[in-house]
């Protein structure tokens, strides 16, 4: 359950939850849960994206000017800065990637799946025949 007020907890959390859709999109029974997959997948990349530029931020303000390496101000200023660059380079990488999804969840929506194809949604077959009652 996220904290939202843990970055640790729940970047762990993030990182388990996706380790158990790659495991349980393996294998899809049921091609109509792809559309709900996907929309979730876009809300969380689009959450991962923001979540990246703020990271980012936090290097771009005050911090940058209390960064140290190895007692270096200048060395932990640049690389405070580089962390910014590729974090924000991240985070529009993820929003483009978001984008891409998002197209494929508009596709998905207008694909329509023959249960007969996937025997376990085929209807149920139900006998007429009710007991007690002869044939």
């Amino acid at each position: 359950m996220p904290t939202f007020d843990d970055p640790v907890a729940d970047a762990d959390e993030l990182r388990e939850a996706v380790r158990g859709l790659a495991h349980a999109t393996r294998t899809i029974d049921d091609p109509t849960a792809i559309y709900a997959v996907l929309g979730s997948i876009s809300s969380a990349l689009a959450s991962l994206s923001q979540c990246l530029h703020q990271l980012g931020e936090f290097h771009n303000g005050p911090t940058r000017k209390q960064a140290w390496m190895n007692g270096d101000a200048n060395a932990g200023r640049a690389a405070s800065y580089r962390e910014s660059w590729e974090l924000q380079r991240a985070a529009e990488m993820i929003h483009q990637i978001a984008e891409c999804v998002d197209r494929a969840h508009e596709i998905e929506a207008t694909i329509a799946y023959d249960v007969r194809d996937y025997p376990s949604f085929a209807p149920v077959q139900r006998s007429t025949h009710q007991p007690g009652m002869s044939l």
